[in-house]
């Protein structure tokens, strides 16, 4: 039961991160080169980080478990926006 709800926490987290960065909900889209998840990025990055830190960790109360839960989600998110600017510099 914890990992459903640290998923559902992740990627909640995740989608908020995505629509405070964008303004809104990007829809998934494929273009010339590769497919754009959109908002499902931030998801799944987010959903993973929470069940990642939540099986490391092992909370022993619920309130626990939603804490590492938002803070994996706001890491996932950080991690995300570190490998766009890693791959900028590159581009330079």
């Amino acid at each position: 039961m914890n990992i459903i709800f640290s998923l559902v926490i992740g990627g909640s987290v995740g989608i908020i991160g995505h629509v405070r960065k964008y303004g809104k909900i990007v829809m998934p889209r494929k273009t010339k080169r590769f497919i754009y998840l959109g908002f499902l990025e931030e998801l799944l990055l987010g959903a993973v980080a929470a069940l990642l830190l939540v099986l490391y960790a092992a909370p022993n109360s619920f309130v626990e478990m939603i804490i590492f839960s938002i803070i994996a989600g706001i890491g996932g998110d950080a991690v995300l926006n570190r490998f766009k600017l890693l791959k900028q510099d590159s581009d330079k």
